[in-house]
């Protein structure tokens, strides 16, 4: 018990002795721990002070880049600063004007504006869409389908070629994404007198149809270019730099004179009103230098707004359509009988029994039996059998090349697109009728360009000049038939529209008119001939000293009405050849007609008691304006004889 006591003692005393050790070495840990806290002191400021360099060296680090980059090497951060905010933008140009042959203005550009925007703009303020859509009269579904297409774009046209008062109260409604462009628009004072030669431009003001295309290059300047400075908004802040300065484009000056051409125009409109035509063309050409004093076909269109129009009525008839000539082919027909020398004016011709069997199947007719005929008397008269009987006598190939050389189977070569050949078959195309047929206008197809053409070259001495449409331009003349047989022809066909004559409507009071009619039975498109006809008048004036050579076509009149040529072209000849040659300045060949005519006039006046002038002075310098037509004013830009 005592012995278990003592050890009990004796582990309570060493326990004692243990926690008496511990308790004394604590300051000495203590100390050690201060000494650890000074050297993580120290270790902290050092990182500091890394810390602190290395912020140092990346601020500098940065300072020496930026410098770098805005001064030394700056090009291309400037290049893409400037691709946001500089932009390069067009200039437009003005296309060229086109007078006549007087300076009168027949087509030129005026300034308008252009609304555009830029989708993305637009559609980030969509309550501002219906507004828009007000400011420029479409529905706002159509808008909002149209900026919703493009949304991925930068560009898109609002309204087009629009007055600039219009685009002032679109913008004023300051939309964000909305503005405007300077551009032009072409404006045809004559409206549809001078359409077909003129034609039109598109919307990007390029030419289209008629001389518009023809000259295109003429025409169109070319478009500047300059550098301005935009805002986040798109608006232009400052102009920076002209880079390429605009040059608009050359003025053309046309041999049409307007005068001439609005006679044409309203003669051909009131005949196809009063003979119930469904389409007409007339042509008119200076003799001696082949200029275009006039062209017209109806139907026409407006030119201000082609678009509007039927498409058909856009087709320069006179230039691209072709008919069989008719009748008007009998001239050439002696022409060659002339030169060949089987003939003279004076030859008498048996026209017997007013009928021709070329074979079983083909027969020759006369309007009547005209029984036995000078050649001149074949023209007078208008007779098939006659210039079938004349071209029997000529070899094929000779009567085709004589044919050829007046142009027949060419292209005038007037500069007008879209111009028509014709077509003249050669004789290995020929068959048994096909010479006699050609002889008086069938079996062969020529334009009104082409058969104006033609009768020039007669009035001309037999020299073929082609055509022109450009004042000042000049084309080398052919000799296309011997001056004499030329002028014998001519005294022929004044035969024509004299008494006895086919087409003594074409007489003109003081001169004297060479001409010749035809009628022509239209083609049909299922073989052989309908009772439908073109009726023609070709003529030139005056004989003595030709100025005008003129051809009028007019297709399909009623037959009730009236289809020979005499009949439904020849006044139309007439009414605008009276005219142009008062216009032109042009004197009478025809005094003792004239001087008869004013003294029958003069007895009839004194007789009814009457006083004051009897007929027109012929030498008159010009008509009165009152026969011109009244300018088309600028639209509100906005909207077998």
């Amino acid at each position: 018990m005592s012995a278990r006591n003592e050890r009990r003692q004796h582990l309570v005393g060493r326990v004692a002795d243990a926690l008496r050790a511990r308790i004394a070495a604590q300051p000495a840990a203590g100390s050690g721990a201060r000494a650890r806290g000074q050297r993580g002191g120290l270790d902290l400021r050092k990182r500091l002070l890394i810390v602190v360099g290395v912020l140092g060296l990346g601020s500098l680090a940065l300072v020496v880049r930026a410098f770098d980059v805005q001064v030394v090497n700056n090009d291309f951060y400037l290049q893409q600063g400037q691709a946001r905010s500089l932009r390069e933008i067009p200039i437009p140009t003005s296309r060229g004007m086109i007078t006549d042959r007087n300076g009168e203005p027949l087509a030129v550009s005026t300034p308008v504006e252009s609304v555009w925007a830029n989708p993305k703009q637009v559609l980030e303020n969509p309550q501002r869409i219906p507004e828009l859509a007000a400011a420029l009269g479409v529905p706002v579904d159509v808008l909002t389908r149209k900026l919703t297409q493009r949304s991925n774009k930068e560009f898109l046209y609002l309204k087009r070629r629009i007055g600039p008062e219009q685009a002032r109260r679109i913008l004023a409604h300051n939309i964000p994404g909305v503005f405007s462009q300077r551009e032009f628009r072409r404006f045809y004072p004559q409206g549809e007198a001078m359409a077909h030669v003129l034609g039109f431009t598109n919307v990007d003001d390029r030419g289209q149809e008629g001389l518009e295309l023809s000259f295109d290059h003429i025409l169109s300047g070319k478009p500047g270019s300059k550098r301005v400075i935009r805002d986040g908004q798109g608006r232009i802040v400052e102009s920076v730099d002209l880079i390429r300065a605009a040059e608009p484009g050359h003025d053309l000056t046309l041999t049409i004179d307007r005068r001439i051409q609005f006679l044409a125009y309203r003669e051909l409109r009131n005949q196809l009103a009063k003979t119930g035509a469904t389409s007409g063309s007339a042509v008119i050409l200076d003799v001696a230098t082949g200029e275009v004093l006039a062209m017209v076909n109806l139907p026409s269109f407006n030119p201000n707004a082609a678009a509007m129009g039927p498409l058909d009525a856009h087709r320069n008839r006179a230039v691209t359509d072709v008919f069989e000539p008719g009748s008007t082919m009998k001239p050439i027909t002696v022409a060659a009988a002339l030169t060949k020398g089987i003939v003279t004016p004076n030859t008498r011709i048996d026209l017997n029994p007013g009928w021709m069997a070329l074979d079983r199947k083909y027969t020759i007719r006369d309007h009547r039996n005209y029984g036995v005929q000078t050649v001149t008397g074949i023209i007078t008269k208008s007779s098939n059998i006659g210039a079938a009987k004349l071209a029997a006598r000529l070899d094929d190939q000779y009567f085709y090349e004589f044919v050829h050389r007046f142009g027949y189977g060419e292209k005038p070569g007037s500069g007008f697109p879209g111009e028509s050949a014709g077509v003249l078959p050669p004789p290995s195309r020929w068959y048994g009728t096909t010479k006699a047929t050609m002889s008086y206008g069938y079996g062969l197809s020529a334009t009104p360009l082409q058969i104006a053409m033609v009768y020039a070259a007669l009035g001309n001495g037999g020299k073929l000049v082609r055509p022109t449409f450009v004042k000042g331009e000049r084309h080398e003349p052919v000799q296309a038939l011997d001056p004499q047989v030329a002028r014998e022809v001519m005294r022929m066909m004044q035969t024509v529209t004299e008494e006895g004559g086919t087409a003594t409507q074409a007489a003109i009071l003081g001169y004297h008119v060479a001409g010749k009619t035809g009628t022509a039975r239209k083609f049909s498109e299922t073989g052989g001939y309908t009772r439908r006809y073109l009726s023609y008048f070709a003529g030139i004036v005056p004989v003595q000293n030709p100025r005008f050579s003129m051809v009028v076509v007019i297709n399909d009149p009623d037959p009730e009405r009236g289809y020979f040529g005499g009949f439904v072209s020849a006044p139309v000849f007439r009414s605008v050849m009276d005219g142009a040659l008062r216009l032109m300045d042009v004197p009478p060949d025809d005094i003792d007609t004239w001087i008869a005519a004013q003294n029958k006039a003069q007895h009839t006046n004194e007789l009814r008691g009457e006083d004051g002038p009897v007929l027109p002075d012929a030498s008159a310098a010009a008509l009165s304006d009152a026969t011109l037509p009244d300018p088309v004013e600028m639209p509100t830009l906005g909207g077998a004889r």
